[in-house]
């Protein structure tokens, strides 16, 4: 059975009877784990186990948001801390080479982490570039203030994540990084020109144009749509994601259980495929809510399913080889002192 293109949630850290038969019928095409359905390192295999045997896919996707920093579903004091995106930012100021090589690395011993626990999907890297004056909800998630570098540390990361066998998903395509209020409390609205945009905070995704995912910004641009946020907009995700910055993987909304967006959650997945998502992610874990969003998504088919099976195609059998205990102590050294867990 074609899969439904939706990503879902389930309430706590043992999949109940009801969401198990749920999964089965409905067949989402992935799922997402958040902080209530972590505990130990056996729980959350055997929680992405029962995942996958629901659905009767091996390969299933698992997401997690496993940035480091303030955004970090796995943490102490079963898995290690790891720094917020501004920390490798830093080390490239003083050697950019450096830089690079951490960012690789920590993305590499994150993939270490995900894959023992079955998770095949990181929601990171953070590709928004920030300004003075936005609100502080990307701030440190983002490995800089110049597009260039925060493309550069990005492609970094994703080439950690990818060769130990994990999928990065780019974030927040076209933008978040201007943002002035937090997208999931209300809309945030960006009132600048698009001359602007392209020239800073398009540019890391358009380098970044050929990773498998990339995932939405609930954020309205009033130079490309005053009256949908990107999430919604058939303009924006069309003419921009699409065709500006060349993006043509697969395209998965942000959480649109978030305030940001407006209407039930059917209404919500509705529009979110209209204007071109691939994928719509439903995290809340609602039972009563699932069967509305999978009904407002629809099947996975023509373009969007091979998108998607184009990324699942990208994830590695057999990870690169890898020394972790000499890669954390690396990863440890770098940082002097300079990042504490």
């Amino acid at each position: 059975m074609t899969p439904t293109a939706c990503i879902l949630g389930c309430a706590g850290p043992v999949l109940t009877a009801a969401e198990r038969a749920l999964f089965a019928d409905l067949q989402p095409w992935g799922f997402i784990l958040f902080s209530r359905n972590v505990e130990t390192s056996d729980q959350v295999r055997a929680l992405t186990d029962s995942l996958r045997e629901a659905v009767g896919r091996s390969v299933a996707p698992v997401l997690i948001d496993q940035e480091g920093g303030r955004v970090q579903r796995l943490g102490p004091p079963h898995w290690p801390r790891y720094p917020a995106g501004r920390h490798y930012g830093a080390l490239r100021g003083n050697d950019p080479l450096l830089g690079r090589e951490i960012a690789r690395l920590g993305a590499r011993l994150i993939a270490h982490d995900l894959v023992a626990l079955g998770i095949n999907v990181d929601c990171m890297p953070v590709l928004d570039v920030p300004v003075r004056g936005a609100h502080p909800v990307i701030g440190d998630r983002a490995y800089g203030d110049m597009a260039d570098e925060v493309a550069v540390l990005g492609r970094a990361a994703c080439e950690g994540l990818i060769a130990g066998g994990v999928l990065p998903v780019l974030k927040h395509i076209p933008g978040h990084g201007r943002a002035t209020s937090d997208s999931h409390l209300e809309l945030p609205v960006v009132e600048v020109d698009l001359c602007e945009l392209e020239q800073s905070d398009f540019v890391p995704f358009r380098a970044l144009s050929d990773m498998p995912m990339a995932m939405t910004a609930h954020v309205v641009f009033t130079a490309i749509d005053p009256g949908q946020p990107a999430t919604t907009s058939r303009t924006v995700i069309r003419s921009i994601v699409r065709e500006v910055i060349g993006f043509d993987g697969l395209l998965i909304s942000d959480d649109i259980s978030m305030g940001a967006l407006i209407g039930d959650p059917g209404e919500r997945a509705r529009r979110a495929r209209r204007a071109g998502c691939d994928v719509v992610l439903y995290g809340n874990g609602v039972l009563a809510e699932m069967g509305a969003v999978a009904d407002g998504t629809g099947r996975l088919g023509g373009r969007s399913l091979r998108r998607a099976e184009a990324a699942l195609a990208r994830v590695a059998r057999r990870p690169e080889p890898f020394d972790v205990e000499a890669g954390r102590a690396r990863f440890d050294a770098a940082f002097e002192g300079r990042w504490a867990a």
